[in-house]
């Protein structure tokens, strides 16, 4: 392996351990010539995915690519980088299982944007964002009405959880993220 700090081809491993779920393993690395220290994975890959851009140009999948546009729209967001590599490693996964050679870009971003839903909604409307090519403030906000539906369990409660129809009070927990969103509103309501 070359270092990636001087170019010397003769790296030396210091330990190898698999990772967390066994879908890899992690190598550090040190190179005898400038003593910097790196980290490798190995991993399996089923077959060679060919990835058809929207211009229909086909271009080799790479899962860094992948994992550098989930990063981006994780930017400073607290979501632990185990988590990151589970929902990566489970997208190439189902693109590797889905029998074709070769796969629409469309499909790998739907794959992604589902998974960021459920993993962090901050980073979904940030890759949607991107992904969706957003143009105006309307965008932003039928997605961030998307996703205020998605999270309200009862379409029977307001926003800060009280019973609309008794003139409940809510709990001040739920009013202080009804604040955070105030374009949202419950199903229900016009929009």
């Amino acid at each position: 392996m070359r270092c990636p700090y001087c170019g010397c081809e003769d790296t030396q491993v210091k330990d190898s351990r698999p990772t967390e779920e066994n879908s890899a393993i992690r190598r550090r690395r040190v190179c005898p010539d400038c003593a910097g220290r790196f980290t490798t994975f190995e991993r399996v890959q089923l077959r060679e995915l060919m990835v058809l851009k929207r211009s229909g140009r086909k271009v080799a999948f790479d899962r860094d690519k992948l994992v550098n546009s989930v990063n981006v729209a994780l930017r400073k967001r607290p979501i632990d980088a185990d988590r990151v590599e589970r929902m990566v490693s489970g997208i190439v996964r189902q693109l590797e299982a889905s029998g074709e050679s070769e796969i629409a870009s469309s499909v790998i971003g739907e794959l992604v944007i589902d998974a960021l839903r459920g993993l962090d909604p901050v980073a979904y409307v940030r890759f949607a964002s991107v992904y969706r090519d957003f143009r105006e403030a309307a965008d932003f906000e039928s997605v961030l009405g998307e996703i205020a539906r998605d999270t309200i369990p009862d379409a029977g409660k307001s926003l800060n959880g009280g019973d609309k129809a008794n003139g409940e009070p809510g709990k001040p927990e739920a009013k202080a993220v009804a604040a955070r969103m105030p374009h949202a509103k419950p199903s229900g309501e016009p929009h």
